[in-house]
């Protein structure tokens, strides 16, 4: 593709575009720098979207790069998640690479800015670092050690990445302007004593660069020509272009930052989700009330509603804050396009119908995929006894209510219009049980299909139905926090339903989707057996498109 023939969608392609047109940049190389210490979230979506999707579009590449810099929090299965999810998405990355890859470059240059008089080992302990660092209003005070040698600096460095000196005992810093209106130039730490096993390299390494001395290197190590990512980073630009500029290194990596893209009510932070996980009030970070890409997975939601809503929120410099209602939108959008309709009870009533004859049924047809203009169909047996949703049925009906009551006709889906006479009551004063009566007339598909009443209801037939367990999911914190500043849990944001019915006779997917007719969408939880068929509610089937 000519370059003249791309048109930018965002002001990040609208520079990658200049630059390839200046002749800055010959071919686009980016990368996706996730942090395996926990599950990629809805938040990492516009960042994948961003790199992979622009690599693509610009007929560049984008690789993987694990910033796996931090042993203490980082494991493998955190790597193989990423990747999963990665693909999840719809995306493929060039090479799988390791921030530990350059492990050996990032000490070389940081050897190289020791020589350079750039760089020196402080003794300074955390608590004097932070004192000496200064404020936003007052300028920071130099290190008594920041005037040694450079030899003797090196000797230090070289003890350091030995392992003679405890940890926490110094640390390399950049020599660059304790003055500085910015804070991160104020002599930043770019090394640190850490002696711990690495999930990767085991015990290979003492000395660990800091992400803001590694991050850069890597990339201009990689080749990587436009380094993608959110605003909190705006600041530590100047430090990540004076670390590529002091490296000795030929790339020229460019910073360009984007807003995050947060959905209003939403917990995405790692230290609430594990909160909840360790007190057990969710199941793992894969629970579909979490917004994890896996507990989104296991929720039902599609890749493709992800990356549409990513799109149309767009990409600015400022925080981009959705409502739940324009998430849900693309949600709903996309499983409406695919879902196949069942008809399902999830609080089921029985209904039976008087003057039906007994021992008899007879076959209704049920369309698939309604909202596709060549659908399959199905056969579903009608009978006397039913079952029908106990929403759709009051003893005493408010006013607007058209559905089920004694005196009120209605049409039972893709059936016939039935009148409630009367209803039975359990021991506990609750309805177990409404009678109505039918008009063979009205059949649907036939003559009587031009018959109106008010509205129309979904059924079962008692005989061809099965039980299957039901979870239906609400915001999983509620809106106010406690003392500490820490979210509380909502204990209603799941509610378990064991006794809801669906068709019999249909050969439930993991792959699919399904619309419960008049319900939500639902799709099959990874608890399901074939003994206990587990549906968990994707969405509800309102829809309110607002951001």
């Amino acid at each position: 593709m000519k370059l003249d023939d791309i048109k930018p969608a965002n002001f990040i392609e609208d520079i990658i575009l200049k630059d390839l047109k200046a002749g800055i940049v010959k071919k686009v190389q980016l990368r996706h720098p996730p942090e395996p210490s926990g599950y990629l979230h809805i938040g990492h979506v516009r960042n994948i979207m961003l790199n992979y999707g622009i690599a693509e579009k610009f007929n560049g590449i984008c690789n993987l790069r694990f910033d796996d810099t931090n042993p203490t929090k980082e494991k493998q299965e955190f790597v193989d998640s990423i990747k999963d999810d990665v693909h999840w998405l719809g995306f493929d990355y060039k090479n799988i690479f390791y921030a530990t890859d350059y492990f050996q470059g990032n000490y070389e240059i940081a050897v190289k800015l020791i020589k350079d008089g750039k760089a020196f080992v402080c003794d300074l302990s955390p608590d004097e670092l932070s004192k000496y660092r200064g404020t936003l209003s007052e300028p920071g005070v130099n290190s008594p050690y920041r005037n040694r040698s450079i030899e003797e600096n090196l000797e230090l460095f070289e003890k350091m990445k030995n392992g003679g000196f405890e940890a926490g005992a110094c640390c390399l810093r950049a020599k660059i302007d304790m003055s500085s209106p910015n804070i991160n130039m104020r002599d930043p730490v770019i090394y640190r004593i850490q002696y711990n096993t690495h999930q990767r390299i085991g015990k290979s390494w003492n000395i660990y660069p800091s992400y803001d001395f590694s991050h850069p290197l890597d990339d201009a190590l990689e080749g990587v020509t436009h380094s993608i990512c959110g605003l909190e980073f705006e600041d530590h630009r100047p430090l990540y272009n004076w670390v590529v500029e002091n490296s000795g290194l030929s790339t020229r990596p460019k910073q360009i930052e984007y807003s995050n893209l947060t959905i209003k009510g939403v917990v995405i932070g790692k230290r609430n989700i594990k909160r909840f996980v360790s007190e057990g009030k969710i199941s793992g970070f894969d629970d579909p009330r979490i917004y994890t890409l896996r507990g989104l997975k296991r929720r039902g939601v599609l890749p493709q509603s992800l990356l549409e809503f990513s799109r149309e929120a767009g990409v600015s410099k400022t925080t981009t804050v959705c409502e739940m209602s324009f998430f849900d939108h693309f949600v709903r959008d996309g499983l409406n396009k695919i879902s196949k309709r069942i008809m399902a009870v999830v609080r089921p009533l029985k209904l039976i119908i008087t003057n039906y004859p007994e021992n008899q049924e007879e076959d209704i047809i049920l369309q698939d995929y309604p909202q596709n203009e060549q659908t399959t169909n199905r056969n579903y047996k009608f009978g006397k006894e039913l079952f029908i949703e106990r929403e759709d049925f009051m003893e005493n009906p408010e006013k607007g209510f058209h559905r089920l009551f004694v005196g009120n006709k209605v049409r039972l889906k893709s059936a016939y219009i039935i009148e409630c006479t009367s209803f039975d009551k359990d021991e506990n004063g609750n309805v177990s049980c409404i009678y109505a009566t039918y008009d063979k007339n009205t059949k649907s598909g036939e003559n009587g299909s031009n018959i109106k009443v008010k509205s129309t209801i979904h059924w079962l037939s008692g005989k061809y139905a099965q039980k299957v367990e039901v979870r239906l999911f609400e915001n999983l914190t509620l809106e106010d926090k406690n003392e500490l500043g820490d979210f509380e849990f909502n204990p209603s944001s799941l509610q378990i339903i064991k006794d809801a019915y669906v068709e019999s006779g249909i050969k439930f997917d993991f792959k699919e989707r399904y619309q419960f007719i008049r319900n939500g969408y639902y799709c099959l939880d990874s608890d399901s057996t074939e003994q206990n068929i587990v549906f968990n509610r994707t969405a509800t089937l309102k829809d309110t498109k607002k951001i």
